[in-house]
């Protein structure tokens, strides 16, 4: 009999302590909701092109940047000015528009046809921990190599 007045008491201090947390957590965030402001940065689209490196569209206040992002630098590749409606950015998907934004800072008619370095490497085996933990592709990738290893 004692030890289910022990789990009761144990089940409501729990329960008092979940209570005064989820109070806490909507006292500290409900002046947070009223005064939401647009975002000043917006990230339209985002490229790998490296292990550590990217490539990536930016909108900031009313211009398009296209960013050159490392690992300890970050720099401006080209700018232009971003979209004049709202809408309209918002109608084209973001692969839309970072290619869009790619097509306007290079041509790639003139890339020479023997330039290796802009080419995808399709016959490249793909990393055994690439990809995402949720993935499924990921989780057969991972039982494959664990196969290879018995």
């Amino acid at each position: 009999m004692d030890t289910v007045f022990v789990a009761l008491r144990v089940l409501l201090s729990l329960a008092a302590v979940l209570a005064l947390l989820w109070y806490a957590q909507k006292r500290i965030t409900r002046g947070k909701a009223k005064g939401k402001t647009a975002e000043l940065v917006t990230v339209v689209g985002r490229q790998g092109i490296g292990l550590k490196a990217s490539v990536v569209v930016v909108d900031v206040d009313g211009t398009r940047f296209l960013l050159g992002v490392t690992e300890h630098t970050v720099n401006v590749l080209h700018s232009a000015d971003a979209p004049t409606s709202r809408a309209t950015a918002q109608a084209e998907s973001p692969s839309d528009a970072f290619a869009a934004t790619l097509a306007g800072v290079t041509n790639v008619d003139t890339v020479s046809t023997t330039s290796h370095a802009l080419r995808p490497r399709r016959n490249a085996q793909p990393a055994q921990a690439g990809g995402s933990i949720l993935s499924p592709a990921t989780w057969k990738q991972t039982a494959a190599a664990l196969r290879q290893i018995r």
